[in-house]
């Protein structure tokens, strides 16, 4: 089992998976070309893609689309993100998915509208991934120079691939969570959904 392996032969593993699902190789490639600053591949696509290809599916399968974060605090703006998400448009297209660019220097000025909690100013993308609703969706990868893969996974790797949903209650309410968890068993039966701590909202 994947999940059981050194984290090293985990992230090779990671790596030969991902590889798998070409329409997210292409979105790597070219997010690569764009010079974001701290940018990450996050979310669904990749533990989806894990998920797709541990359980015998088609790697692309029930994939809604692929999250590029990237961190930008010198201009707050909504037309400097707006700049940044027309360009990707021209650079992902032809693809036969959607990729949603955001800013995460941003969220804190939307988040509370969107989500019903407040959400302090994030540090980072780093800061942003680790806010997820689930600690298996905490993972971003990016292309770093000679096509190195830069992996940032801050609860590891065995809960993807061990198909397990594990709650991250730092930000997300539990409604949140709850709704995602109950789309993604739809879409994947096999998952081990751990529930939300009862001592949180």
């Amino acid at each position: 089992m994947i999940g059981r392996l050194p984290l090293d032969e985990q992230l090779d593993a990671l790596r030969a998976v991902l590889s798998r699902n070409s329409v997210l190789i292409q979105v790597l490639e070219r997010a690569a070309t764009m010079g974001l600053p701290g940018w990450y591949l996050t979310a669904g696509c990749l533990f989806q893609t894990v998920w797709n290809v541990v359980t015998g599916r088609p790697p692309t399968e029930g994939i809604k689309d692929y999250d590029v974060f990237y961190f930008d605090a010198g201009d707050l703006s909504w037309a400097a993100e707006d700049a940044v998400i027309r360009a990707g448009r021209e650079i992902f297209a032809g693809l036969p998915a959607e990729v949603e660019i955001r800013n995460e220097a941003r969220v804190h000025l939307w988040y509370e509208r969107k989500f019903g909690v407040p959400c302090p100013p994030y540090a980072s993308s780093e800061a942003a991934i680790d806010s997820f609703a689930a600690t298996t969706c905490c993972l971003g990868v990016r292309l770093e120079a000679g096509g190195r893969w830069r992996v940032y996974a801050p609860h590891g790797l065995s809960d993807v691939f061990g198909l397990v949903l594990r709650p991250n209650p730092v930000l997300a309410p539990r409604s949140v969570y709850e709704a995602k968890a109950a789309r993604w068993r739809e879409q994947w039966p096999e998952l081990t959904v751990l529930e939300w701590p009862m001592d949180r909202p």
